[in-house]
């Protein structure tokens, strides 16, 4: 920071903004004052840092995010934590990967890293509805030089090419799962992401389960022999989707729970 950081920081918190958020905006946009401003202006508006910033780190990755996006959140970071130990079972060294609902690249570019630095010669599909969404995330991959990458504009499998089939030797998913109800009943920020990105329709009697059931029941055509789906829902859906599971003739299955003791991620071979 230079010498005037301090005072442009206290100046910004008298403002109303959080000082360690301030701090973060004076890095960021010190040398450029009318971009500081106009960066303030949003964050008290209410929009969120991660946007305001319009970067923001993921395990190794520093994120190019925007309000095509959803903001990835910890819980993320603890599905691709479960996804490399699943993957490690099958000692793949070329694993096929497909991130289904890529968004910003998240979690598909987190694991191709990862595994790349481990020696592995992984390749991703990753697949997204909305072509804001493809954009960014391909933007995501160039500024970390991840190549091994196809992008794919589908809703869910739909335009997922048929040679795929029986191919994956793991399917990640964060779809959408909270409920039109339940979203009215949270933080009013977010209302700044993308509502597709986080609210689903109703299913089997369960709020939001919609997605989640889908990519359930559709996945296995598309899990190698050894192929293992990874699937984070909803604190409130781990029976339903342990019961979609069933239905769907998965022989082995495990929900995980969070840090927070919620389940939260379903592990699940066919």
């Amino acid at each position: 920071m230079t010498d005037v950081n301090p005072i442009l920081v206290s100046q910004l918190a008298g403002a109303g903004l959080d000082r360690r958020e301030a701090r973060w905006l004076v890095e960021e946009f010190y040398d450029d004052p009318v971009a500081l401003e106009a960066a303030q202006k949003r964050r008290l508006s209410g929009e969120p840092l991660q946007y305001v910033l319009g970067h923001w780190p993921f395990r190794s990755l520093d994120l190019d995010l925007d309000e095509r996006v959803l903001i990835p959140r910890p819980e993320s970071e603890e599905l691709v934590d479960v996804a490399l130990t699943e993957l490690a079972k099958n000692d793949a060294v070329t694993p096929l990967l497909l991130d289904v609902g890529c968004g910003s690249g998240a979690i598909g570019l987190s694991l191709l890293a990862e595994l790349g630095n481990r020696g592995l010669r992984a390749s991703l599909v990753a697949l997204d509805v909305s072509p804001d969404a493809l954009a960014l995330s391909r933007e995501n991959a160039r500024k970390h030089q991840l190549h091994a990458v196809t992008f794919v504009a589908s809703d869910w499998f739909s335009e997922l090419d048929p040679s795929f089939r029986g191919r994956f030797d793991l399917i990640v998913a964060n779809p959408p799962y909270v409920s039109e109800v339940a979203f009215t009943e949270l933080d009013p920020v977010l209302s700044y992401e993308p509502r597709d990105a986080l609210v689903a329709p109703d299913a089997s009697g369960v709020g939001g389960f919609a997605d989640v059931q889908r990519i359930i029941r559709d996945a296995p055509r598309w899990l190698g022999p050894s192929g293992v789906l990874v699937l984070e829902h909803g604190y409130d859906q781990g029976e339903a989707a342990l019961r979609a599971c069933r239905d769907a003739g998965y022989r082995d299955v495990r929900d995980l729970e969070d840090l927070a003791g919620h389940p939260r991620v379903l592990v699940a071979r066919p």
